[in-house]
């Protein structure tokens, strides 16, 4: 009956059909699962899995309980909604050397230097270049799946998820925990990239760029039925929000995933050396090409897992693991202009505009060339590099991808330099506005800074535009329909000059809508010159109505009550990333605290009188914070932009039990039983606020012997103090 077609079969005989294919699909998944032997091609399992769809599809009143397309689980979705993650999916640190992979096992080893005797081991495996992906079991059944997202929020993808062969629907074995996050990546292999990209082409479709790419634009497919179509893999090898351990180590915890059902990398290992790491590194390299798959390194991982938490972690990624990243391919082109473009902060970052070549599957056209002193063939502290051999127009240069991701020139091959190539000319006039373009002075070291910038700040339209294209940005305020194109449009029709205008365009809609039909006006001006034929029934600009106005103006209204992290990120201070802007959220958690404190601090004659201490905030983004909230002309900015916006306050959620969840802590004197950073990182795991001086704000210090100062400034203001050990009580690590 396998044989007969779908459309030729009766009720019955579709009935008996399905029947038979969810019981022989269940037994394919079993094999492939839990014994890691299939016994037959993915292809024809995919045609099993595709006839069962279509025969549903023609007798839905037939649909199975068990039915292989139950992985599928909702009709296709108009998007995706969001998902906050229990427990952040951060990022890994990256290393490039065996150099920096032994300062990273040393760093440990300082950080642990109490305990004399302690070995710490360490797991190795692949680095799958594929898309993150969380999973969320609740008494082992499968019943959210989320991307990664930017760390805190992902999409919900559970529909295409539950389409992953290689994800089980339930857990298999036993002793899961209630509720676990089961984490690992999505990823193509090559064999079924090729046969997508053979697909796609017998049918004059889209031209794939890589698997991982692929990968993920087939995770985020509305119809669920396409992501199945893709034969995505999975393999866990992490955990998110759980309410027990999988196990005491993460080489265990693995291995448990295995026994629940998971594919888990078999090319894992534990070692308790950095010579063995190393190895393991070089093994992984030299069986990359055959691996089927794309992996861009080695990840390294403390294997105790009381380790780990003691260890903690630095903003945005654990201290505890490593990325070791492979060398990046090389590939040799000609450069064949060099280009300046003016950043929203004014400065002038050159490109090298390259002949085509394509690097690790992707065609690289264009590489940043940083600044000045980099294409003369110095770093910023003035060493050499590539051999002290400049960049000029038409060298032929050897580039890379570092990481396999950001496109550098790696030395520049000067035996074909042309008779004719001069030295580039860096200019010292600002392209867009004519004004000079200056390199500051760093008031510690007496040095120029690498970087030479505009100094029309408030003139300069590259710096205007960048800044409000930055504030509408996605990882800004990510206002949907206001891309670079309508920015560049109402920036320069005098809609839009600062960031508070975006949110009044709404009382303008005439001249908005004039905007946007003069543009559609002119370019339906160029297509009729290209074609030679003219239009007939033109209707006036005044006529016109840009159908896509209310949605523009609902989707800026959805902005005006941003998260605070976004909303810090978005002003564009300078040094002030998306990473830093979420760590001073949560350390104020208010806009009106931050800029209190700024104001104060750019009025201070030290500002670390002032500003508190945080982990992850340095020098450089305090007195850029400085700058950013002693500027004057800044206030009325801010000042019409905050009556437009109300950012959120950030509230940390933290789990219950902890009894100084929210509470400010400072410690003083000398610590007996553990390092400062170490008290340090346990304090801000549980959710509090460490700041190093005494202050009214101070809920808690925790004092040691040799205790001056700020013992004596907590007692004049009644402020709670308790020694060490009443501190490892209160967060139940007393013995």
């Amino acid at each position: 009956m396998s044989e007969k077609p779908v459309d030729s079969l009766s009720q019955s005989e579709a009935a008996e059909e399905l029947k038979r294919l969810a019981a022989e699909i269940a037994e394919h998944d079993r094999r492939y699962h839990t014994e890691d032997a299939p016994t037959i091609s993915d292809a024809e399992y995919d045609a099993l899995a595709l006839r069962n769809l279509a025969i549903e599809g023609r007798f839905p009143d037939l649909v199975r309980e068990d039915s292989p397309s139950r992985r599928v689980g909702a009709p296709p979705a108009e998007g995706f909604a969001k998902v906050r993650h229990a427990v952040p999916m951060l990022s890994l640190a990256k290393a490039y050397t065996d150099q920096d992979v032994a300062d990273f096992i040393e760093r440990g080893r300082r950080f642990f230097d109490r305990d004399k005797d302690l070995g710490i081991a360490f797991t190795a495996e692949p680095k799958i270049d594929g898309l993150s992906a969380s999973l969320r079991y609740e008494n082992g059944i499968f019943v959210q799946g989320a991307t990664r997202g930017d760390g805190a929020v992902g999409e919900d993808i559970t529909a295409n998820l539950k389409t992953i062969a290689d994800i089980p629907k339930k857990l298999q074995g036993s002793g899961w925990p209630e509720v676990i996050e089961i984490r690992g990546e999505v990823y193509m292999t090559y064999a079924e990239f090729e046969a997508l990209k053979r697909r796609s082409a017998a049918i004059g479709g889209q031209d794939y760029v890589n698997p991982r790419n692929t990968a993920a634009g087939s995770l985020r497919q509305k119809d669920p039925a396409v992501t199945a179509s893709r034969n995505l893999k999975f393999f866990a090898y992490a955990w998110g929000y759980t309410t027990a351990d999988p196990a005491p180590t993460q080489y265990d915890s693995v291995q448990k995933f295995k026994e629940w059902g998971f594919k888990v990398s078999p090319l894992m290992v534990r070692a308790k050396s950095i010579d063995e790491l190393i190895a393991h590194y070089h093994r992984i390299e030299e069986q990359r090409s055959s691996l089927g798959y794309d992996i861009d390194g080695v990840v390294y991982k403390v294997d105790q897992l009381e380790l780990q938490r003691r260890w903690g972690f630095v903003t945005g990624e654990p201290r505890w693991a490593v990325a070791h990243k492979f060398p990046a391919e090389q590939a040799m082109t000609t450069v064949e202009k060099i280009d300046i473009q003016v950043g929203r902060t004014g400065t002038l970052a050159p490109v090298a505009r390259l002949a085509p070549v394509t690097v690790g599957g992707v065609v690289v056209e264009n590489v940043t060339l940083h600044n000045e002193d980099y294409i003369k063939g110095f770093d910023s502290n003035g060493q050499p590099i590539r051999d002290g051999i400049d960049v000029r127009i038409g060298d032929t240069v050897v580039i890379q991808r570092a990481g396999d991701v950001i496109p550098q020139i790696v030395r520049v091959v000067i035996d074909k330099r042309p008779a004719d190539a001069v030295p580039y000319e860096f200019p010292h006039i600002c392209p867009v506005c004519g004004s000079p373009a200056t390199r500051e002075i760093n008031e510690k070291t007496g040095k120029e800074d690498s970087r030479r910038r505009c100094t029309g700040e408030l003139i300069c339209a590259a710096q205007a535009v960048e800044g409000l294209r930055h504030f509408v940005s996605r990882g800004a305020l990510d206002i949907e329909g206001l891309g670079a194109e309508n920015i560049d449009l109402f920036f320069n029709a005098g809609l839009v000059k600062t960031a508070a205008d975006i949110f009044t365009l709404k009382d303008r809609r005439p001249a908005v809508t004039k905007a946007l039909a003069g543009r559609r006006e002119e370019q339906a001006r160029l297509r009729e010159a290209a074609s030679g034929r003219t239009r007939k029934n033109v209707r006036s600009v005044e006529e016109r109505n840009y159908e896509g106005l209310d949605k523009l103006f609902a989707a800026i209204d959805a902005r005006r009550e941003p998260e605070l992290d976004r909303f810090i990120f978005a002003l564009g201070i300078r040094h002030i990333g998306e990473t830093t802007a979420a760590v001073l959220a949560r350390q104020f958690s208010t806009i009106e605290e931050l800029i209190r404190v700024g104001k104060e601090t750019a009025k201070a004659e030290d500002p670390h009188d002032v500003f508190p201490s945080i982990n992850g905030i340095g020098d450089t983004v305090i007195n850029a914070l400085r700058d950013f909230f002693g500027n004057e002309r800044n206030d009325d900015v801010l000042d019409a932009l905050l009556a437009q916006v109300h950012p959120k306050p950030y509230v940390v959620e933290i789990s219950a039990g902890s009894e100084v969840s929210g509470k400010t802590v400072v410690f003083t004197g000398t610590l007996e039983k553990m390092t400062r950073s170490e008290a340090k990182a346990m304090a801000e795991r549980l959710g509090a606020k460490v700041a190093g001086s005494v202050s009214a704000k101070t809920d808690l210090v925790v004092a040691g012997p040799g205790a001056g100062s700020k013992l004596k400034a907590a007692s004049d203001l009644g402020i709670e103090v308790i020694d060490e050990d009443t501190w490892l009580q209160r967060i139940g690590r007393g013995g």
